[in-house]
Parts: C-alpha cells; sequence; structure tokens
C-alpha cells in the first residue's frame, strides 16, 4: 500500500513539475528555446515510458529550424523517460540517492553545460 501512494505522490510532483520546471529553467538562464523544447520533451518522454497522461509532443518544424529546442526536445525526452522508467521499477528496499539517481544527475549537469555551448 505505501508503494501505491508513493507511486501516486511521484505522479503528482511530475505533474505538477512540468510547467514549474519551465518557468525554473527560464529564471535559470535557459534559452526560452531550450525550456520550451525540454519541457515538450519531457512530456513525451514519460508519455513514451508508460505514463499516459498527457500528450507525445514535438513542434516538428521547429525541431528542425532551431538547435535549442532540438536539443532541449532531446535532453528533455531521454531524461523524463529514463526517470519515469526508474520509477516505474522502483524497488522499495532501495534508498533514494542510490548510483542510478546520481548517474542521471551528473547526465543531466553534462547535457546542461552541452545547452549553454549551443547558444
Amino acid at each position: 500500500m505505501a508503494r501505491y501512494w508513493l507511486g501516486l505522490l511521484w505522479i503528482a510532483i511530475l505533474l505538477g513539475g512540468c510547467q514549474s520546471t519551465h518557468e525554473q529553467m527560464l529564471k535559470d538562464g535557459y534559452p526560452p528555446a531550450y525550456a520550451d523544447g525540454y519541457q515538450d520533451g519531457c512530456g513525451s518522454g514519460r508519455h513514451a515510458a508508460g505514463l499516459r497522461v498527457g500528450d507525445f509532443r514535438k513542434n516538428v518544424p521547429r525541431y528542425l529550424a532551431e538547435r535549442q529546442y532540438e536539443t532541449g526536445w532531446d535532453d528533455g525526452f531521454r531524461q523524463c523517460q529514463s526517470l519515469q522508467a526508474g520509477q516505474n521499477l522502483h524497488d522499495e528496499s532501495e534508498p533514494f540517492g542510490n548510483e542510478r539517481d546520481r548517474d542521471w544527475q551528473r547526465e543531466k549537469n553534462r547535457d546542461n553545460a552541452r545547452a549553454f555551448r549551443h547558444e
């Protein structure tokens, strides 16, 4: 039962966090095109990993024309798909802050740095 409530809490955080993540990225100085792409890619990645809330979204003309949108979409899709897939397989005996989470954070930081280099 605890696993059920933990899963519901995680879904609520993910659903509530999508827009605030976009706003936070803008506040942190990310280019608007990257933040837009990340938001679309993240929702699409969660959808692809089995969270059937929302739609797969990709502005294809913008993806093809704007490098920052493309990079943001790719980063958001990959990171959120991995996160959602990991959450789907999460074992309660595994503590938070495990090696997989640290690897994901490192990858996210590298992708963020790469996004700033493309400006």
